[in-house]
This record gives structure tokens, C-alpha cells and sequence, in this order.
């Protein structure tokens, strides 16, 4: 008797496999923080381009919040440290936040 085709370990390994689950990265706006050190921010911790990261900029200005990606845990995670680490440096208090897509 030969074996079903969907009975082979593979498949069953295929089935179990989804894409990972995906976070925003999102900035909070503060009355301390200057507006270029976020576009700053967004620059050199984001790969923003200088137009995006002036109209993320005015977003959380303006809105108190703005999206700034959507990125795996892992990297979404690596992302808000890499912010509260450079705030700190700079004794700002830019804070963001990861939430589940």
C-alpha cells in the first residue's frame, strides 16, 4: 500500500509555518523633545527619508502619536530600545511604543 501524498512529513511541516505576526513602532509626542532631533531619530534609527521623517515629525506633533513602521517583534523591539537609549543620551524624554498590528 503506497503512502497518501498528504501524509508525508513535509507537508505536515508546511502546515505549521505562518508568517510572523507584525508590530507598529509608533512615537509619542512631549513638550521637551525638539522636533529635529526626532526627525534625527527617524533618520538614523529608521532609514527615513528626510521628507518622511518631517512629515512623521509633524504627525506626532501634531496627533500626540505617529506611526514610524511596521516590523517583526524582534526588530520592532531592537527599534525602541535604539530611541530610548539615544533620548537618554541626549537627556530627552522621547518615549515610543510597540503594539501588535
Amino acid at each position: 500500500m503506497e503512502p497518501r501524498i498528504k501524509d508525508r512529513p513535509v507537508d505536515k511541516f508546511k502546515e505549521r509555518l505562518k508568517e510572523p505576526d507584525e508590530f507598529r513602532v509608533i512615537l509619542l509626542n512631549d513638550h521637551y523633545t525638539t522636533m529635529e532631533f526626532v526627525v534625527d531619530i527617524l533618520v538614523v534609527i529608521f532609514h527615513k527619508t528626510p521628507d518622511d521623517a518631517n512629515r512623521i515629525m509633524l504627525d506626532v506633533h501634531r496627533k500626540g502619536k505617529g506611526v514610524v513602521g511596521v516590523y517583526t517583534w524582534d526588530i520592532a523591539a531592537t527599534k525602541v530600545q535604539q530611541v530610548h537609549l539615544a533620548a537618554r543620551e541626549h537627556q530627552f524624554p522621547l518615549r515610543c511604543i510597540v503594539e501588535p498590528v
